[in-house]
């Protein structure tokens, strides 16, 4: 019997530099891509994927994200909001803010990435980790980004963001699972970051690693707003002409 899927916090409140003058006055999240805000196409993702509870943890322009997304239920899901107020908190303090929200248990990602692979199957393995948390990993060898980890023998020997090792043939692909005690417990401040959190998991041997084989997708960049962009038009197309059989086909019956 498949378990109910956990409630999902997607981290966007960052400023977004790199893609400046356009988010200037806009958030990453609200960036058109495929004719629609960016979060439009997380959230209908995570609603295929089985995600019933979603938090979107706000920061800079967040309330433009709150007026679009609402309750949610345009995009098949229930959404609330956890808003980091008048100082960022930085991606762990921003999740730290939305724990009343999130359960005891539950997955984390960017507010920049869209990453097609088996959120139900990550979800369990975390269970049967038996770890604090879980970080799903992807064989990049710096091909799409920087790689950031370790990874042997099924076990994530070490993960750092800023010091790059020759024997980091993995990345952080942008999804965990955490349980809110790791964060609950934190006691270096309200402004952190997730990195730092998993880098003391790694060192007391309780962040589980999944590697996982589809590539992801991020707009964090404008080469990775481009590539994410085509993606996302292949999939409308897609679907556009799958309803198009589909209606011809009940106009025949």
């Amino acid at each position: 019997m498949n378990k109910a899927m956990p409630a999902v916090a997607i981290l966007a409140g960052g400023l977004a530099t790199r893609l400046r003058p356009i988010t200037t006055s806009l958030p990453k999240s609200m960036l058109p891509v495929a004719d629609k805000p960016f979060v439009a196409h997380q959230l209908r993702l995570l609603a295929r994927q089985g995600v019933t509870e979603v938090v979107l943890c706000c920061g800079y322009l967040g309330e433009q994200i709150e007026a679009f997304v609402g309750d949610g239920s345009a995009f098949g899901c229930h959404v609330r909001y956890s808003f980091d107020g008048d100082k960022l908190k930085g991606t762990g303090g921003a999740l730290k803010q939305g724990l009343p929200l999130l359960g005891d248990h539950f997955m984390v990602m960017y507010g920049d990435s869209y990453l097609p692979t088996d959120y139900r199957a990550i979800y369990q393995a975390f269970l049967e980790s038996g770890k604090q948390g879980l970080m799903v990993l992807y064989r990049n060898k710096n091909l799409w980004d920087k790689s950031n980890v370790i990874f042997r023998d099924g076990r994530i020997v070490h993960y750092d963001k800023l010091r790059q090792n020759p024997e980091m043939h993995y990345i952080d692909y942008g999804l965990g699972v955490i349980r809110a005690e790791v964060l609950t417990d934190w006691n270096n401040g309200d402004v952190f970051d997730l990195s730092s959190v998993y880098v003391d998991l790694v060192e007391r041997g309780e962040l589980a690693g999944y590697e996982v084989s589809e590539r992801f997708y991020e707009i964090g960049s404008h080469a990775g707003l481009n590539e994410t962009g085509e993606l996302l038009e292949a999939i409308r197309r897609d679907e556009t002409v799958a309803e198009t059989f589909s209606h011809l086909r009940g106009q025949r019956a």
